[in-house]
C-alpha cells in the first residue's frame, strides 16, 4: 500500500528554516517524480518543488527560488524540503505528491499534508 507522510512543518518566524520531510511507502521513491505542493488558505494548490526519479533535475517555483531546495535520500525513501529565508506567504499547508507511470496508467499520490506558519 502506497503512504506518503510528511513531518516538519511548525511555526516559524519570517527569515527562519524549516525542513519537511516526506516519508514513503509502498513504493521506491527514486521510480517516481516527488513533488512539493502547498496550499495557502483560500488560494488553490501550488507546485512549489520538483524532482525527477532519475534525480537528475530539480525544479522550483518563482516565489521560492533561491529558498527552497528539494533532495531525495533513496536509502531512507524520503524526500525532504529545506525551506530557508521563509516569508508569511510561504504559509500554507505542504503536500508531499508522488506521481509515475506503469502499464496501468499514471499513478498520484498525496500525503496527508502538514501546515507551515511563518508569523512573528
Amino acid at each position: 500500500q502506497v503512504q506518503l507522510v510528511e513531518s516538519g512543518g511548525g511555526l516559524v518566524q519570517p527569515g527562519g528554516s524549516l525542513r519537511l520531510s516526506c516519508a514513503a511507502s509502498g513504493f521506491v521513491v527514486k521510480n517516481a517524480a516527488m513533488n512539493w505542493y502547498r496550499q495557502a488558505a483560500g488560494k488553490e494548490r501550488e507546485l512549489v518543488a520538483a524532482i525527477t526519479s532519475s534525480g537528475s533535475s530539480a525544479n522550483y517555483a518563482d516565489s521560492v527560488k533561491g529558498r527552497f531546495t528539494i533532495s531525495r535520500d533513496d536509502a531512507k525513501n524520503t524526500v525532504d524540503l529545506q525551506m530557508n529565508s521563509l516569508k508569511p506567504e510561504d504559509a500554507a499547508v505542504y503536500y508531499c505528491n508522488a506521481r509515475w507511470r506503469a502499464w496501468t496508467g499514471t499513478h498520484t499520490y498525496w500525503g496527508q499534508g502538514t501546515q507551515v506558519t511563518v508569523s512573528s
